[in-house]
């Protein structure tokens, strides 16, 4: 992406190095084109890598640092100098500006000013107007038990996001044994989740794209593994790496969670803006929120995050009233999808997301909104006390309590 900061590393010290690399990974704007542990090959390294930014840790060897960081400046002016040293010798500094490095930091490094730093930089590569990258917005949908359509809900809000034409989506399947977004999509993937992950480090942003599936909608499927024994290939720090990635490539990213709440899943939890928890109105539905929501609560960043979603609203089995569910679990509901199975499944079952299949249909609609509030978050979303009673009601899936 045009307003990504490639960057490039050096530093012998395996251990400052290390905690670098685990700052970055966390910013969306950057991507870590190379990294390397020896001043002697570096210029090669960018040479050869063409980065925006060429991170130097000058502790090591301040004078071998200082030469490499004057020969970068002469044979590559357009890769910016960021030089860090925990020494605070004035005339070190000094040296090191003089020789063409553009920013200086100290450490151990603070977040606030690596991000002071880039957003300089930014503004240097990118004019004043395009300085700070936009953010990457990561929605994660989670089930309260199986079979509530946490899979369908994800795949088709990804479809409704990728409508706009401003937006570019991508959807990771972390259901990584029995997920099935590829099939709710009618593709068979080349390439899945255990591929980029094991190849994190060498791809680049056009053989990332290349990695994964398109859909014809515009939507981006990074899916499960193809064998079971390779779930265990996936990793935190693998998952940690690949969102980092995605986050960077991609302005919109949707993760559709197992419903065994692994380690894996946390990642994805943690690196969410927005928890999506659907569940439907039942007593065994309702008890898992209230647990699942007992653990989320533990963090109160976590727990801010969650937005309770029911969906199936309308179905007529004795279902519990939507004023009693909401006295059960104790929070507001943010969105209600209507019970139509009939289209659902068919849409499933034809490999085709609602958009396209069915794109006048009352679930479609609703489905479209969510995706609208979910990325226009200024604008309220009408309590279903306030929307029961107008006509509305029905379009958006609403039922009286």
């Amino acid at each position: 992406m045009s307003n990504v900061l490639r960057l490039a590393i050096v530093d012998p010290n395996d251990g400052s190095r290390e905690a670098l690399k685990t700052m970055l990974i966390g910013l969306e704007m950057i991507w870590l084109e190379a990294e390397a542990s020896r001043y002697e090959f570096f210029a090669d390294v960018v040479a050869q890598t063409t980065p925006d930014i060429a991170v130097v840790a000058i502790d090591a060897s301040p004078d071998k640092a200082i030469e490499l960081v004057g020969r970068l400046s002469r044979n590559t002016p357009e890769c910016s100098v960021l030089v860090v040293s925990s020494s605070s010798d004035g005339n070190l500094i000094l040296k090191a500006m003089r020789a063409g490095a553009k920013e200086f930091l100290s450490q151990p490094i603070r977040l606030e000013d690596l991000l002071a730093a880039l957003g300089r930089i930014g503004e240097r590569h990118f004019g004043k107007g395009d300085a700070k990258p936009r953010g990457c917005q990561v929605i994660a949908v989670a089930g309260a038990t199986g079979g509530v359509g946490s899979t369908c809900i994800a795949i088709n809000l990804g479809c409704a996001l990728a409508r706009d034409a401003k937006h570019s989506v991508v959807l990771i399947d972390l259901d990584l044994s029995l997920g099935d977004a590829d099939v709710f999509l009618d593709t068979i993937p080349d390439y899945t989740l255990v591929d980029v992950a094991q190849n994190v480090t060498r791809l680049d942003f056009s053989l990332l794209k290349r990695s994964l599936t398109k859909h014809s909608s515009g939507l981006f499927l990074l899916p499960r593994p193809i064998q079971l024994a390779d779930t265990a290939l996936v990793s935190r720090e693998d998952l940690q790496r690949v969102l980092g990635l995605l986050r960077a490539t991609f302005t919109h990213l949707v993760i559709d969670l197992s419903k065994s709440y692994s380690p894996i899943d946390q990642v994805a939890l943690e690196a969410a803006n927005s928890i999506l928890l659907v569940t439907q109105l039942d007593l065994p539905c309702l008890r898992n929120v209230v647990r699942l929501m007992a653990s989320f609560s533990q963090t109160k960043e976590m727990a801010e995050k969650v937005k309770i979603m029911v969906n199936r609203v309308g179905l007529d089995s004795g279902h519990i009233s939507l004023k009693k569910a909401k006295d059960t679990i104790g929070r507001e509901i943010f969105w209600q999808l209507p019970n139509d199975p009939r289209t659902v499944i068919e849409a499933r079952n034809n490999g085709i997301p609602l958009i396209e299949q069915a794109p006048k249909a009352s679930v479609t609609q609703s489905l479209l909104a969510l995706a609208e509030a979910l990325t226009s978050p200024g604008q309220p979303v009408q309590p279903a006390s306030a929307r029961k009673a107008s006509g509305l009601g029905r379009f958006f899936g609403l039922s009286r309590a």
